[in-house]
């Protein structure tokens, strides 16, 4: 009976551990789709971006306390995240409406920090990377499209406030997408373009590089379609600066496409020279808005106005429009923003995480990996012998005879090298957050909530990216 017993417990061991098995691969696979949904879902239907998220956290939960391989890793950055959570939920107690920015930030820095937690936890290895760029570029695309679509089949923006119709008389398009408006999607076009930018730069063939360039120049063209004039002189001066210190080619390149789309369309011009020549409505109430916020700050350094009460507490500075009834929600400035409604202390902990994650995209290096010496044996081909040299030379010719295939060029987009597509990535996500910082001086672009969530995504995949580059430098080492 002893033996029947053992036996049976045995049996009963196997299916539990099969049973485990089954169901870590399920929390895995499902997890991963989540993250995947979220990705691709970020720029086209926000809300559901928002339900993928949630599912994801859970799944994630669920694979850590099955799957003992899986475990918990600290990231890089999490010090001043926390810091960042702790000293904005402290705000609230500064707010005129403790309720609301209670409320306001429990919706909106818990997206943001599930965001970092799900990506940042789930991201681990060269081939989930290649998932998340393939899901950043299907949304992209549809984005891009759209955007053209609008602007060939017209949305005539007269009525809207995104512009000054007294100062641009004849600029009737300015197209959205899928974003609130054409700022917001001016901003995630620069972002989109320095992603592309960066694997651009670490392209092996021929027919990536074309699919990349050719990406870039339609988002490019619908940025232009934008008539955002800050983010349109961000991306010039990005690309203007690495041209100058990396490779002349850029710049080269900057100027045929930005000369091309000025020449095509004089409004275009007209607009970017705006900013040199004349103020218009719009950059007179950034002055004031900024000129508002400052003393915001000086009347309240340490906890500020509470997180999200900026258009609550804007009434008592208005020094520009004098009551009129026009809800003004954030400064204009990502900066100023933050020091107003979470503090001083709140900003620099955020301006931390912030630049933290643009100098560690950027200092990342992936090398190829080193050859395998090979040993000499008694029977290799030696130069100094010529009978041996004679031989080479017989081998060379015959392997030049040789056809190599060719290799389709939708599988030659497709295969990437890890040390390449690793390091463009980071490169392109180091100008990415930098293209972020450029545009916030003139506007808060982290007031949307999916571009948020679309930076701190990015910044927990610059995390995952340094723990694998330090995988791999101990693992060499």
């Amino acid at each position: 009976m002893a033996v029947e017993s053992d036996s049976m417990r045995e049996i009963h061991q196997r299916r539990r551990d099969a049973f485990r098995q089954k169901w870590c691969k399920r929390f895995k696979d499902w997890s991963w789709y989540a993250v995947l949904a979220e990705v691709f879902l970020l720029a086209l239907w926000p809300a559901g971006a928002t339900l993928a998220l949630l599912a994801g956290v859970v799944l994630t939960v669920l694979r850590f306390r099955t799957d003992r391989t899986f475990k918990f890793r600290q990231l890089p950055l999490d010090v001043p995240v926390c810091l960042f959570l702790l000293l904005s939920g402290v705000s609230i107690l500064a707010s005129p409406d403790r309720g609301f920015s209670f409320y306001n930030w429990y919706n909106l820095v818990g997206v943001y920090a599930l965001t970092y937690f799900l990506v940042g936890q789930q991201v681990r290895d060269g081939q989930q990377v290649r998932q998340i760029l393939l899901a950043i570029a299907g949304a992209a695309v549809l984005v891009v499209l759209y955007g053209i679509y609008q602007f060939v089949f017209g949305i005539d923006i007269s009525a809207m406030k995104w512009v000054d119709g007294e100062a641009f008389p004849e600029l009737r398009k300015r197209v959205f997408s899928t974003w609130e408006n054409p700022n917001i999607l001016a901003g995630y076009l620069d972002i989109i373009i320095c992603l592309a930018f960066g694997l651009f730069t670490k392209a092996d063939s021929r027919a990536k590089r074309i699919l990349l360039g050719t990406f870039m120049v339609a988002a490019a063209a619908c940025l232009a379609m934008t008539y955002a004039r800050g983010a349109c002189l961000v991306i010039a001066v990005i690309f203007l600066v690495y041209g100058m210190f990396k490779d002349w080619r850029v710049l080269l390149g900057c100027a045929v496409v930005g000369g091309i789309l000025l020449l095509a369309d004089p409004v275009l011009y007209e607009r970017l020279t705006s900013v040199f020549t004349k103020v218009d409505t719009s950059a007179e109430m950034r002055l004031a808005f900024w000129e508002s916020t400052v003393a915001m700050i000086q009347d309240h350094p340490f906890l500020g106005i509470g997180w999200g009460a900026y258009w609550m507490v804007y009434p008592e500075y208005d020094f520009y429009l004098q009551g009129a009834d026009i809800r003004i929600v954030h400064a204009h400035n990502l900066y100023l923003n933050y020091a107003a409604e979470i503090g001083i202390p709140g900003a620099l902990a955020f301006l931390w995480f912030f630049f933290g994650t643009m100098f560690s995209a950027l200092r990342q290096r992936f090398e190829p990996p080193a050859a395998e010496p090979v040993e000499a044996t008694p029977f290799d081909l030696r130069e100094d012998a010529a009978a041996d040299a004679e031989l080479q030379r017989v081998e060379q010719s015959m392997q030049a005879a040789k056809e190599q295939p060719e290799t389709p060029f939708w599988q030659d987009c497709r295969d990437w090298q890890d040390h390449r597509l690793l390091g463009g990535l980071s490169l392109g996500l180091g100008l990415a957050v930098l293209s972020v910082a450029l545009n916030g001086f003139t506007d808060d672009l982290l007031f949307n909530i999916p571009s948020s969530m679309f930076l701190w995504m990015m910044a927990a995949l610059a995390a995952a990216l340094a723990l694998m580059h330090e995988v791999k430098e101990q693992q060499e080492g």
